[in-house]
């Protein structure tokens, strides 16, 4: 094989192979980050993946895959994103942590070590949605301003 075939044949394996996902196949952290800001933003808006979908032109199993960072996000759909979850692009970024921001496709080129484990973002979790959503349907701002001091008391008993 001739110096320029091997260049050529890297080039497109690289291209191909590593789609901004890590060396291990999986998907890259950001993308995971921002299909969770995605699930987070829909579910808090009480949307189902089917909505969300037909508001952007894409069937449910679509959004599945970028909720869960198996796709990635192009700056024009995040644009649509934002304008049908009514937030700005940055709340798809907001609360990245500094670990899944050293993983991302840029920095991680050219390494071969398998990136460190996630906790799962507390904000992604089902209980927490409920518990956001169970909060906001307290129409008495007085009571909701007691829950909330109550979640704090309870909060710092058990960081004591």
């Amino acid at each position: 094989m001739t110096a320029t075939a091997k260049l050529a044949e890297n080039v497109a394996t690289r291209r191909h192979s590593s789609r901004g996902r890590t060396a291990s196949g999986k998907p890259n952290p950001v993308d995971v980050h921002v299909g969770a800001r995605v699930r987070l933003r829909r579910t808090l808006l009480g949307m189902s993946q089917e909505k969300l979908g037909e508001a952007l032109g894409l069937t449910f199993q679509q959004v599945q895959k970028y909720e869960r960072g198996a796709n990635r996000v192009g700056a024009s759909r995040l644009f649509d994103l934002s304008r049908v979850l009514d937030v700005p692009v940055s709340f798809f970024f907001d609360d990245m942590s500094g670990e899944v921001e050293a993983l991302s496709p840029r920095l991680i080129s050219g390494l071969s070590e398998e990136p460190a484990s996630f906790e799962a973002d507390p904000l992604t979790k089902r209980e927490t949605l409920e518990l956001v959503r169970a909060y906001y349907r307290i129409t008495d701002p007085q009571v909701r301003r007691r829950v909330l001091d109550l979640a704090k008391a309870l909060g710092a008993v058990t960081e004591g």
